[in-house]
């Protein structure tokens, strides 16, 4: 029994450390890419327009292919998906540091999206799969190394440009993804005792609960998302108009992701503690609060508040990403490449219809308006309650 328990411990933890890497590198290249923007602009004679539409050929295929993707990954395990997602995104990097001209970096941003299309569903299913009803605390730390990945690639990427042209630095991107997939196969094990048990558990609840429950979660996330975008596109402007300058700004963009990273990494463990619904609540109702408080405070005092508010803006999509193997239906796969695909969605339609609102009133409505949307999530966490099998305290992390 201590041999099984052991092995089973090993697989879970190897799943998760797999799992945690493809994230890590796939949410490296999406941020990474941004750092490339002013140099395409130069090298290409961009517009604002057309460098939009650039970013958006990586963005929107990433997220446009995520539910197409699992569908044709049906009968893949994660792990082989993984590696195929590893490779398709770093042959993307390659072939956009070929010297094809424009056409090539638009080949090779489709490629790259396509990678993290798949990228995404199926690290997320690896983890729920391994960990079965404990994997809510494994998807925050899967969800939190997303982050690792946001914060440590851009910066290098940001330090090599000045050195090296930008093709060079797009193939020395592309090494780490080339030796993760790699590594993958003897890293990560192909199956886990966990899965057929989970999916059978996730089937069973299914029938019982409807999708009701799901199509509610998936709202929160995307208004969870929408939050977080719209008080990002007016941050620096706040701190602008509160005397700041623009390093002051990058400060400010610091400390909320520093907080965000914690929040991430914390928040699957609050869900715990107070259960999916009272988790949510709290931490939404304290973001809207906050948002509110930095309106009205002076700049040493917001940039105080600030990694608070990044814990409690960022910290929730941990217990909501958790929460998504209790409310698939059976199909974890397809339900990540659902919820992911309206995260995504939001993430791009939110700063749009913020903007709107900001020019026909004010920046400091267009804030509020971020806020009341967090607020709004409230009375939609307590209709979740009646679709969730058994409180969050429930679910410990430790395998059994």
């Amino acid at each position: 029994m201590m041999t099984t328990f052991k092995s089973r411990w090993t697989a879970q933890r190897r799943s998760l450390l797999g799992a945690c890497l493809a994230h890590a590198l796939h949410d490296g290249y999406t941020d990474g890419l941004y750092a490339f923007l002013p140099v395409w602009q130069a090298q290409f004679g961009l517009s604002y327009a057309a460098l939009a539409v650039v970013r958006a050929l990586y963005y929107g295929t990433m997220g446009g292919l995520q539910i197409p993707a699992d569908r044709a990954l049906l009968g893949w395990s994660p792990r082989a998906a993984l590696v195929l997602s590893t490779l398709l995104a770093a042959a993307g990097l390659l072939i956009m540091a070929l010297p094809l001209g424009f056409a090539g970096l638009c080949i090779g941003l489709v490629v790259a999206g396509m990678g993290s299309s798949i990228q995404h569903p199926r690290g997320s299913m690896l983890v729920a799969d391994t960990y079965g009803k404990a994997s809510r605390r494994a998807l925050g730390t899967y969800n939190f190394a997303g982050d690792i990945g946001k914060a440590t690639l851009p910066a290098l990427v940001a330090l090599l440009l000045p050195v090296l042209a930008w093709r060079p630095v797009l193939a020395l991107m592309a090494l780490p993804g080339i030796a993760l997939a790699a590594a993958l196969p003897m890293l990560t094990p192909a199956t886990s005792g966990a899965a057929l048990a989970g999916k059978a558990g996730a089937a069973e609840h299914g029938v019982r609960h409807g999708r009701g429950g799901f199509r509610i979660l998936m709202t929160i996330g995307a208004l969870d998302t929408a939050t977080r975008m719209g008080y990002l596109l007016f941050l620096p402007f706040l701190i602008h108009d509160k005397g700041g300058g623009s390093p002051t700004v990058g400060i400010a963009l610091a400390l909320l992701f520093i907080g965000g990273a914690f929040g991430k990494a914390s928040c699957g463990w609050l869900g715990e503690q107070l259960g999916v619904v009272g988790c949510v609540m709290a931490t939404e109702a304290a973001t809207a609060l906050l948002i509110v408080a930095t309106l009205s405070t002076a700049l040493a005092p917001t940039l105080c508040l600030l990694p608070l508010l990044g814990i409690v803006l960022n910290g929730t999509s941990s217990v909501l990403y958790g929460t998504v193997p209790e409310l698939s239906d059976g199909d974890t796969g397809r339900a990540f490449a659902v919820f992911y695909t309206s995260v995504i969605g939001a993430g791009g339609i939110a700063p749009i219809v913020y903007g709107m609102v900001a020019d026909h009133s004010n920046k400091t409505v267009g804030v509020l308006t971020s806020a009341a949307t967090a607020f709004l999530i409230v009375p939609l966490a307590l209709m979740l309650r009646a679709h969730l099998r058994q409180p969050a305290i429930n679910q410990r992390s430790t395998p059994s």
